[in-house]
């Protein structure tokens, strides 16, 4: 599928999708940057070949920066505020991102914050630069609150303590507390976050796509009642099973040293080399 932005270079290797933001001078996320972000979430969701996508930016001091102030001021306050029966278009992409059956990796190398934070929140894995990147909810003290799916996403993510923190100080979260407080996934020095991600989303991409796609699907559900999750997570167990893929790869793993001393002994290098290519 080609991919046609302004404001996001996108960019395809594989079924490793690169997508670039740029929207200066600092990545706010204006009505126009929205409807991009919009639409690709519907592209990404209807394309089949994609496995993981990596999202980073073209200014390295700004990743994703807040929803534009400007529009929010400007939006109609002259009725009483009424409680939705369906997800505002904000909600909605968010949680197209989170469960749509691509693996969403983000690549924060400077600042992010506001509705830009609340997107990557959605996401399924952040990474960061040590000393470098910094997370900011500043909605409070604008007199509002984060409701890009803050205030649920963020609890969910870091424990109510520290999201009431994040949020309610509207103070900058450094690197190396974010990566402590489970914000980020891991933080690396500039020159190494681009090949340590790029090495991440080619490896995952070179698995079998039913296994990734399930997998994100079944941790999804953790979200939910434990009773419910082991049940999906054993529906879909069984049906990665009945995949070629599986099949492959479980013979496979046995060849290559599998349940052997030498090869339990460098699992990880050994997973690795289950990878297609």
């Amino acid at each position: 599928m080609a991919y046609d932005y302004n404001r996001l270079a996108v960019t395809q290797f594989g079924r490793v999708v690169s997508v670039t933001i740029s929207n200066p001078p600092v990545n706010v996320i204006t009505l126009e940057l929205l409807a991009e972000l919009e639409a690709l979430s519907h592209e990404l969701k209807a394309d089949p070949e994609p496995l993981v996508v990596v999202f980073k930016s073209a200014d390295p001091d700004f990743f994703l920066a807040h929803f534009d102030v400007a529009a929010i001021v400007d939006r109609p306050t002259d009725t009483p505020a009424r409680r939705d029966i369906q997800f505002k278009p904000f909600h909605a992409m968010c949680e197209r991102y989170r469960t749509m059956d691509k693996v969403i990796i983000a690549q924060i190398e400077g600042r992010v914050g506001g509705g830009g934070s609340e997107l990557a929140a959605s996401f399924d894995m952040r990474y960061g630069v040590r000393g470098k990147t910094k997370i900011n909810q500043m909605e409070v003290p604008l007199g509002i609150l984060p409701g890009g799916t803050g205030t649920q996403r963020l609890p969910r993510l870091l424990g109510k303590g520290r999201a009431m923190e994040l949020i309610l100080s509207g103070d900058d979260l450094d690197a190396e507390t974010a990566e402590r407080w489970g914000y980020l996934n891991r933080i690396y020095a500039p020159a190494d976050i681009g090949p340590a991600v790029d090495k991440l989303a080619n490896r995952i991409a070179s698995f079998p796509a039913e296994a990734v796609r399930m997998a994100k699907q079944s941790v999804n559900h953790s979200d939910r009642p434990l009773m419910e999750g082991l049940f999906e997570e054993a529906y879909l167990f069984d049906q990665t099973l009945r995949t070629d893929g599986a099949k492959r790869n479980m013979r496979k793993f046995l060849e290559i040293g599998g349940q052997t001393r030498e090869g339990e002994l460098r699992m990880g290098d050994l997973a690795g080399e289950l990878g297609e290519g």
